[in-house]
């Protein structure tokens, strides 16, 4: 006997969707989750405020944020700070793996993808019976696939490299939650590194030390050891007011059944018209590496005004005088150095050069080996822990008289 196929729900379009009773939970709260690193937790959760996001939360490794629609796609494309945003479908109470397959079926995957597309999973577990991460991925995997198999006879395939929609699972206490990815990706990827040295500082990271350094462009800054131009990148996108994701070509959030074309073109237009020029030679950057130096001018090239930063081959012991200047800067250390410098003859060299060519001015210098910080012979303002994009060092701060 053939049994007959279950219907394939045709997205639906506002109240015929309503009837259907298909909101998810961001549509019904108009809240989603935004992935941050502990350590930048404060300066993300302002930021997020900042560009618009209401009645905030702060849990472990991240904020939680409602934002009416316009304000998360500004969010998703401003953001500087933020890891990853996810917009969460379904929640329920998984205590085991068929739990998790059940509660993965609840979802109308239709509206999200159909047997051409591709998908990947990303999961999560803590403090839970379902103890490993992969497993649970692949128990959503089964579900979605069996879930249009009972439909059609075919099912979307899997594509870790470049899907067309990134799904999350979250399992935590035996609650489980599953979201679309927002940026279709980490949004440390900007998009402008076309040329990379060894051991890049990630986009975030960087963006992390220009917010935490106050910089507003009243003083010229400075990155004398400035590697591929990370710092540098990011401190024109801060001035120039550079939407964060303007070079990524898709987003997660235009998958969703409720994404709304004309909204998104408004709000990135505005964003786009609000950039603004960067006086040449406020942004300087130096390196002692020609590669580097190189590398740095390949990044800049692609981004607005990216020209009007000054780059020099130059070893900072050498460089000419700035005074009244902020000064931030990722020294090299472990791969970046090779074996044989002098590590503490170099951080002494830096001191003096901060002390005596930089009079006036404010320093903030990223140790990703902190146990160096006692070789600079200068007394920090502050320290700051920075545990973000898999690096556990500190931002000192030296203020220079």
């Amino acid at each position: 006997m053939n049994i007959p196929k279950k219907a394939i729900l045709q997205k639906g379009r506002g109240k015929t969707r309503k009837l259907a009773k298909l909101e998810y939970i961001y549509e019904r709260e108009s809240r989603y989750f935004a992935q941050v690193a502990e350590s930048v937790k404060d300066l993300a959760l302002k930021e997020i405020q900042d560009l618009g996001g209401k009645n905030t939360q702060t849990v472990f490794r991240g904020i939680w944020f409602e934002a009416d629609k316009s304000t998360f796609y500004k969010i998703v494309y401003m953001s500087r700070l933020v890891s990853r945003i996810l917009v969460p479908l379904v929640e329920f109470d998984c205590q085991d793996k068929d739990a998790l397959y059940k509660g993965a079926r609840t979802i109308r995957w239709e509206e999200f993808l159909t047997t051409k597309k591709t998908f990947s999973i990303t999961a999560n577990v803590s403090e839970s019976q379902i103890t490993h991460s992969n497993f649970a991925g692949l128990r959503v995997k089964d579900a979605i696939a069996d879930y249009f198999r009972d439909r059609t006879d075919r099912r979307p395939s899997v594509d870790p490299e470049a899907p067309w929609i990134m799904i999350n699972v979250h399992v935590h206490r035996d609650r489980a939650t599953i979201s679309i990815d927002a940026g279709s990706g980490p949004l440390h990827k900007r998009g402008y590194r076309e040329a990379r040295v060894s051991a890049p500082m990630q986009e975030t990271v960087a963006a992390a030390i220009i917010a935490l350094s106050g910089w507003n462009g009243k003083e010229p800054l400075l990155d004398p050891m400035c590697g591929s131009g990370t710092l540098l990148c990011e401190a024109l996108m801060h001035y120039s007011r550079i939407p964060a994701q303007i070079f990524r070509e898709g987003f997660g959030f235009e998958r969703l059944p409720d994404f709304d074309t004309r909204e998104w073109e408004s709000v990135k237009t505005a964003a786009n018209q609000a950039i603004r020029p960067l006086p040449k030679g406020l942004i300087q950057g130096s390196d002692i590496d020609d590669t580097a130096v190189e590398a740095t001018k390949i990044n800049l090239m692609g981004l607005h005004y990216g020209a009007e930063i000054e780059v020099s081959q130059a070893d900072f012991r050498e460089r000419n005088p700035l005074e009244n200047a902020v000064i931030i800067t990722n020294p090299p250390y472990g791969i970046r150095m090779g074996k044989d410098l002098d590590m503490k003859l170099f951080y002494k060299d830096l001191g003096l050069f901060l002390k005596e060519q930089c009079k006036g001015g404010t320093a903030y210098i990223y140790f990703g080996d902190p146990s160096f910080i006692k070789n600079v012979p200068l007394a920090p303002s502050w320290k700051k822990n920075l545990e973000i994009g898999g690096l556990d060092g500190k931002l000192v701060k030296y203020q220079l008289y």
